[in-house]
């Protein structure tokens, strides 16, 4: 019997909501973005609905326009490691910036986020697009797009190679001949590169995963690169089914470019479904939900794509303004996005900023109507599984106890965990240590 291609899917938990006013209805919890309880209701939903990952966003800039969601919110590694004790097989992706932490830090922490979930942990490597980040870090400027990329690129040299510090059977604990480890089997680094002086080595070994699962977000040309030579999985977002299939074709063409099996890399990008017994209450959910969104708050949500830019200082009903530039060295897809749908459409600053707001999208139906979706995004190779959202109260239990059973069914979705690790989840291979390849290579050689 043929096995059918598996769904991977994530849930992206944004405690008060996905937008600017999603903690207005009458059943939200405003407060829930600092609340574990919150967080730790979801992760189980997400276990029970046998989900790879959970999956926390995070910036480093704030302002009084910013969402309520990143006004007040856990810090990604201090949440995933609380809630490592309370679950037991779903994977724990954290965001984390390059541009504002050092490698040693990060690799210390997601190596023990990986030891205290049992080989769980996951990295969305970022590279952070708000130029307000450099004001909280000392910095005179934010680094430029391209050179954000190089640095992570180094960035993650680094850090995976403090993570292999260690070979795995270095910490021999030999209590007769008072032996606590290897020391042939502990390994210096000693990296100086363009950005990065790190000599090592780390004062943590590897988990039984080996290392953390890497992820990006790669939408822009460095972007896509990028996550096609480096990454195990990709966060990203469509606008519809057909620019996913040709984004889907050319990050995987790209990373069998780079010599890897493109079946190895997964292209999960971000939705929220809503869902109804039937169409209309869908549709009436969908209205209920954009009912909530104010010309303002809209505007500001299309702001934060152009580093927090004041679009109320314009003419809703005149033609969109030229303000492009400042977008292309914060969210440069997201505002590539905008300006070809301007130039095709002829966009007023109104239009754009409700289309930004309250997309409807295709994942507005019934529970069948959603899980038809998803396998179609599946089997047409527009998406290998989803980062799912939760676009209104409830929403994300009426996924599990509705949807998550159809797909299940249809034999698209595991009904048991595969093992006990996130790579286990994935159907990734442990990697291998790299000291211990070169030294046998050096053997044989």
């Amino acid at each position: 019997m043929t096995t059918r291609k598996q769904l991977k899917l994530g849930h992206m938990i944004e405690g008060a909501g996905r937008t600017w006013t999603d903690w207005r209805h009458p059943d939200a919890q405003p407060g829930a973005s600092t609340n574990f309880a919150y967080y730790k209701d979801a992760a189980l939903l997400a276990e029970r609905g046998k989900f790879d990952f959970l999956f926390i966003a995070d910036s480093l800039s704030i302002n009084e326009k910013s969402s309520p969601h990143y006004l007040n919110r856990f810090e990604p590694i201090t949440i995933l490691s609380a809630l490592a004790a309370v679950t037991e097989h779903v994977g724990l992706v954290a965001t984390l910036s390059v541009t504002y932490s050092e490698p040693f830090n990060v690799a210390r922490q997601f190596a023990s986020l990986d030891h205290i979930s049992g080989g769980r942990a996951g990295w969305n490597v970022v590279t952070s697009w708000l130029e307000g980040s450099a004001d909280n870090f000392g910095k005179e400027e934010h680094p430029a797009h391209d050179v954000r990329y190089r640095l992570a690129a180094e960035y993650l040299d680094v850090v995976q190679g403090l993570w292999d510090s260690w070979e795995d059977d270095a910490l021999v604990h030999d209590k007769a001949n008072g032996v606590f480890f290897d020391p042939e089997k502990l390994n210096t680094l000693g990296h100086k590169g363009d950005f990065l002086s790190v000599k090592g080595p780390l004062n943590i070994a590897r988990s039984a995963q080996g290392q953390p699962v890497i992820f990006q977000a790669g939408a822009s040309e460095d972007g896509r690169n990028f996550a096609a030579k480096r990454a195990d999985a990709i966060f990203v977002g469509h606008g519809g089914i057909q620019e996913a299939r040709d984004y889907y074709a050319d990050v995987k063409a790209r990373a069998a470019g780079f010599g890897r099996d493109p079946a190895s890399l997964f292209i999960l990008p971000a939705v929220a479904p809503i869902i109804g017994s039937t169409e209309a209450e869908a549709n009436a959910r969908w209205q209920e939900r954009a009912d909530l969104v104010s010309i303002e708050s809209a505007l500001a949500m299309l702001g934060r794509s152009f580093n927090d830019h004041d679009f109320t200082v314009y003419e809703l009903d005149a033609p969109f303004p030229d303000v492009f530039a400042r977008g292309f060295n914060s969210s440069q897809s997201a505002t590539l996005k905008i300006a070809h749908a301007v130039q095709k459409e002829n966009l007023t600053l109104r239009q754009v900023a409700q289309r930004f707001a309250t997309p409807k999208g295709e994942l507005v139906g019934t529970p069948e109507q959603i899980a038809d979706k998803f396998e179609e995004w599946l089997v047409t190779e527009a998406s290998d599984g989803f980062v799912v959202g939760q676009p209104l109260p409830g929403q994300f239990r009426l996924f599990v106890e509705e949807v998550t059973p159809i797909l299940q069914k249809r034999g698209i979705l595991r009904e048991t965990y595969e093992g006990s690790t996130f790579r286990d989840s994935l159907g990734l291979e442990v990697p291998a240590n790299r000291f211990t390849v070169a030294k046998a290579e050096r053997a044989v050689a």
